[in-house]
């Protein structure tokens, strides 16, 4: 009986420990989502940085390099998933030349502003040394000219005949490219800001 009743106590104590832990995981993870939110609410587009980094709370915590790393791959994911829907866009049939012309050049800059989110991750991995400020302009350097890329598409429309339905379709992909990017800059610009 003894036996038994030392089981059960063991497998209570089990329970209110992983109980905890549970619990304490939970109120990290919020404090984790609290530290975003605050960060986030400092970009131009807050509620979307909020919204596409709090998933990565408890790997972000809160670690400047991993916040920053991770709204450069959230960037970097918007940027291939536009390239692939506008280059699908310039299969459409019907296209004027001067549509297909406006497709291709956007592709292209959305496949420099990809390179240059990816260029800018692997240097966020490489910081570290005397020459951190460097490294820490060339990335602000690269996103910037990312954001300029993604404007260069839109750009494109000017003085060229583009039916407005293809015109505001790919605005839109543009804007869920240059949101997330603008707010990775803006994060690197307040978390890496030195005197």
């Amino acid at each position: 009986m003894e036996a038994y009743t030392l089981t059960i106590l063991f497998m209570n104590l089990l329970l209110v420990l992983s109980n905890i832990h549970t619990t304490l995981a939970a109120v990290s993870t919020k404090n984790y989502k609290t530290h975003i939110k605050t960060v986030c609410s400092s970009t131009t587009y807050p509620q979307v940085c909020y919204g596409s980094l709090s998933p990565y709370a408890s790997k972000i915590k809160a670690n400047p390099q991993k916040l920053c790393n991770t709204a450069l791959s959230v960037a970097i994911k918007a940027a291939r998933s536009a390239s692939s829907t506008i280059s699908k866009l310039s299969k459409k049939k019907g296209l004027t030349r001067s549509e297909a012309a406006v497709i291709k050049d956007c592709v292209e800059n959305i496949k420099d502003t990809v390179d240059e989110l990816k260029h800018s991750l692997k240097e966020m991995g490489n910081l570290g040394g005397s020459d951190v400020q460097v490294k820490i302009d060339n990335i602000k350097t690269w996103v910037s000219a990312a954001i300029t890329d993604e404007g260069t598409c839109t750009d494109g429309f000017s003085g060229q005949r583009v039916s407005t339905t293809l015109r505001n379709k790919i605005r839109v992909i543009i804007l869920n490219v240059a949101r997330p990017t603008s707010n990775a800059l803006s994060l690197i610009n307040t978390l890496y800001s030195y005197s």
